[in-house]
């Protein structure tokens, strides 16, 4: 007889495969996890705003200014402003810049193929060639180090790509804020499908880059390449910030002898849904410029709630972060939803099958990450 059920998983975090299985989420459903969620995203949103101008803007008017000291002022500098600047009173467009590191280094996606492809070298090839035309000396340094400038570009094109990536999330996270005071949004499901419907519906949008030099347009990726928000952005994303991360200075040993740091980046767990909160707030982790940032927009209700606690502003920081993985696990709910073989409310036994095998294989990665503990509250 063929069997029309499932057994329930004897996976270590079963409970949160059956979770996804009924159509919950990986974060427990009540009306505080709906405000602080909706709340931080809104705070995120008006930072991944900051973040993605700036970021398209580097890529877009400061390519191959091997010197940009001027980068994080979007084309408009001024005294006080600098004075702003070195006083920390200001975005710290740092981290934007760690994130898209991140994935640089890790890869993943056609963008990271693309990079490496030879459309892209004789594109790189003509923009240098254009930009350096009566520079000898930069055009010298290029012929001794010849990947030294293509390498340069490499990244400002995932300064361009992160940066279409985060208008996007950007725009997602405040229309969830809009509708949340609408009272349209009442529940982490609900909070989870304006999420996933946000990422299907951008799903296809090109992933482009282009520069002006001297008047003229150089296509670095143009739309013929064919990469796309969703796959050669979001997912890799996902992937180096979410998970892998990089190990922050100060909290493990680099020495290759002590073996503190896998030998493999896909072992990494150092992304936001593995980071413990406590450090956030200590010199040179670069989750504590996001999490500085993201206070200054806190709307007043989740402010209150901070507030409320019995160190009130004293662990702001750490509050935040908490929120913020919170929130995180909703949009990885999204991204496991989208990404799933089959529709996870699927009713015939073989898609339930392949739907169970895929989902843990996720739990798999999840079994070191905070997903029990921002589910103890």
């Amino acid at each position: 007889m063929v069997a029309t059920t499932l057994n329930p998983s004897k996976h270590p975090l079963a409970e949160f495969i059956h979770s996804l299985e009924s159509g919950k989420s990986l974060l427990k459903d009540s009306s505080e996890n709906v405000l602080e969620v909706v709340g931080i995203l809104k705070s995120y949103g008006i930072v991944l705003d900051a973040y993605s101008n700036n970021l398209n803007y580097i890529a877009e008017h400061q390519f191959l200014v091997l010197f940009p000291f001027f980068k994080y002022f979007n084309g408009d500098f001024s005294n006080n402003k600098l004075l702003r600047h070195w006083w920390h009173d200001r975005i710290n467009f740092e981290y934007a810049e760690y994130c898209m590191r991140a994935m640089l280094w890790h890869g993943g996606g056609k963008l990271d193929e693309y990079v490496d492809s030879a459309e892209f070298a004789e594109a790189t090839k003509q923009a240098i060639s254009a930009k350096l035309k009566g520079n000898p000396v930069i055009l010298g340094l290029n012929k001794l180090f010849p990947e030294f400038l293509s390498e340069q570009i490499k990244m400002l094109t995932y300064y361009s790509a992160l940066g279409q990536f985060w208008r996007v999330m950007s725009d997602m996270f405040l229309s969830l804020s809009d509708r949340y005071d609408n009272g349209e949004i009442n529940s982490i499901e609900e909070v989870v499908k304006h999420i996933l419907d946000a990422l299907v519906a951008d799903a296809n949008k090109p992933i482009t880059y282009a520069v002006e030099i001297k008047g003229k347009i150089y296509e670095l990726i143009p739309k013929k390449a064919g990469l796309t928000f969703l796959m050669d952005t979001a997912v890799p994303y996902v992937e180096a910030v979410f998970f892998r991360g990089t190990p922050f200075l100060g909290t493990v040993s680099y020495n290759a002898q002590e073996n503190q740091i896998p030998y493999d980046q896909s072992l990494f767990t150092y992304g936001a849904l593995y980071a413990d909160p406590l450090p956030v707030g200590s010199a040179g982790i670069p989750p504590t410029l996001l999490m500085q940032d993201m206070r200054h927009y806190l709307p007043e209700y989740l402010h209150e709630v901070y507030r409320n606690t019995s160190r009130g502003d004293d662990d702001l920081l750490v509050k935040i972060c908490v929120t913020f993985q919170k929130s995180m696990y909703c949009v990885t709910t999204a991204a496991i939803r989208g990404l799933a073989p089959y529709d996870l409310n699927t009713k015939n036994i073989e898609e339930k099958q392949a739907n169970r095998k895929y989902l843990e294989g996720w739990m798999n990665r999840f079994i070191s990450s905070r997903i029990l503990d921002v589910n103890k509250n």
